[in-house]
């Protein structure tokens, strides 16, 4: 059963909702923080963001001058006190957690910062919120690398073990675990339960203007640049890809849902592709390619590499049944998306006007035309815990 025309307002973000709400986004600085804070910004929201400063180089945050119109402090997640004063002066309403070390590589050399800033800094992000008096909403960004992976061929809900092989995922895994603890401890203990505290898990993101390491996208863009071939480290790996504003636009309705009705939708929430937009790395670096006429050979790369996952998918039912949320663009279109904003960018137009173009372009796309998967009452139950 697909999404029929009169559905199509209650699956949009709504911008009089956020219009002069006081939103907080740690790790604004990031991609994904990036884009978060110039949709916000759109909408009409209050922007604040506490993030280490942009790496050296390329970065979205400072090509698309999103710090421009916001409130941006420089500041270590783990440092408690700083964003404490942060959060004291900004009187946030609603708090998006990106902060993050987002490397699965990057945590097998840094594996104690890496539980540093992705567990101790999630405990600062909880406990500064819990001593507020003004925030209502707190959204933890996870990863889908959460789940313990047993390398299924069916999706994790959210009520499934977490886990995690590396670092990175563990860390994410403790992250998750974290949120539930201090929700069930602190928030759910509070009268009619002040604060909706909810985690979130997106699958691999793609769009313009990630620059980052050891990332599909980025490295195919470099390898364009530079004229040379692009090495893939496992071309078999299956990953549920997905353009980056499909799981900001489950985010920002997510924190909406939480603001009415914090105790229901206080839990966890994934937020993937289509099923048919679960696709092989080999097959996203030949589809990008075909984009770019030839101008991109890849090779396999066999150097010796520490353990990374072949197969993870995502089950996203509880988000389109209770939250109403459904994919927009299929992974075509993200792909289209992803290189037309690459093109706008080597041709010199303004990256903050590509950017907020791309944003309006997808509020206005009909969702993907997509059965929506059937869930039965006992999945829903438990995957709707406030215990995950």
């Amino acid at each position: 059963m697909g999404v029929q025309a009169g559905a199509l307002e209650d699956l949009a973000v709504n911008e009089q909702f956020w219009r002069d709400k006081r939103v907080l986004v740690t790790g604004h600085t990031g991609f994904k923080g990036g884009w978060l804070s110039l949709w916000l910004q759109k909408l009409g929201a209050d922007v604040a963001g506490y993030s280490l400063p942009p790496p050296e180089g390329e970065s979205l945050f400072e090509l698309a001058h999103v710090g421009d119109r916001m409130k941006s402090v420089y500041g270590d997640i783990r440092s408690r006190e700083a964003l404490q004063e942060l959060v004291e002066e900004f009187h946030p309403d609603i708090v998006f957690h990106l902060a993050a070390q987002p490397l699965v590589r990057k945590s097998y050399l840094e594996p104690v910062e890496t539980y540093q800033i992705n567990v101790i800094g999630t405990v600062n992000v909880l406990d500064v919120v819990r001593r507020s008096s003004y925030c209502r909403v707190l959204v933890n960004i996870t990863s889908d690398k959460c789940y313990e992976n047993k390398e299924w061929t069916w999706g994790y809900r959210e009520s499934d073990e977490m886990g995690g092989h590396d670092p990175y995922s563990s860390s994410k895994g403790c992250a998750e675990l974290i949120t539930a603890a201090y929700r069930r401890s602190f928030f759910e203990t509070q009268e009619s339960q002040r604060v909706g505290v909810a985690s979130a898990r997106a699958g691999n993101v793609i769009g313009g203007g990630d620059f980052s390491q050891d990332r599909i996208i980025p490295d195919f863009m470099s390898a364009i640049r530079a004229h040379k071939p692009l090495y893939v480290r496992n071309p078999d790996a299956v990953r549920p890809w997905q353009h980056v504003l499909e799981p900001l636009s489950g985010y920002l309705l997510l924190a909406q849902k939480l603001w009415d009705e914090p105790t229901r939708f206080a839990n966890g929430w994934n937020f993937g592709p289509a099923p048919d937009d679960i696709k092989s790395v080999g097959w996203i670096v030949d589809r990008l390619g075909s984009h770019f006429k030839g101008r991109i050979t890849w090779e396999i790369d066999r150097a010796p590499r520490p353990h990374e996952a072949n197969l993870l998918v995502l089950d996203s039912a509880k988000a389109r049944t209770l939250l109403g949320w459904q994919p927009r663009w299929s992974l075509e279109q993200a792909l289209q998306a992803v290189a037309s904003w690459h093109d706008a960018y080597e041709r010199g137009d303004k990256v903050r006007e590509v950017t907020l173009q791309q944003i309006a372009s997808y509020e206005h796309a009909p969702p993907s035309d997509e059965s929506i998967p059937r869930i039965w009452p006992e999945q829903l139950a438990a995957s709707a815990s406030p215990s995950h």
